[in-house]
């Protein structure tokens, strides 16, 4: 026969077992995400900040909206036969007269709504709007 203390200790060691390998489980997931690169929680910034390009064509910003992340580094490339300029309304960033195939780089590190414009022709008008990252929340 068996005795209450034996059926109460094989449970015990079934309860064991179930949270050594549950606890196996999370650990060999979490070396597998490691292994394949995965951002670390809090890092999404690092994950997408990274490049964004804005095309000078046809006399337009496009995209004439741009949303980032703080630390997103924004390249602006002319691709129309006239020259442009790209200038911040406060002159927190200015470029020099872009020919064709220029390029204009400025990183954002603050967030913030940063209008845009070419001295050259006013009409032309663009925003970036960069986001605050998830770390300085």
């Amino acid at each position: 026969m068996f005795s209450t203390q034996s059926v109460h200790a094989q449970s015990n060691d079934v309860q064991y077992f179930l949270t050594v390998r549950r606890s196996a489980l999370i650990a060999a997931a979490f070396v597998a995400l490691l292994v394949m690169g995965a951002p670390w929680p809090g890092d999404s910034y690092r994950a997408h900040a990274a490049e964004a390009m804005i095309e000078i064509s046809n006399f337009s910003f496009a995209p004439a909206l741009l949303t980032v992340p703080v630390g997103t580094t924004v390249t602006w490339i002319n691709k129309d036969d006239e020259p442009h300029t790209v200038v911040q309304g406060d002159k927190l960033f200015k470029s020099h007269a872009l020919d064709t195939g220029d390029k204009f780089s400025f990183t954002f590190s603050t967030p913030g709504t940063f209008k845009y414009f070419c001295t050259i022709h006013a009409h032309m008008v663009g925003t970036v709007v960069v986001a605050a990252s998830q770390q300085s929340q």
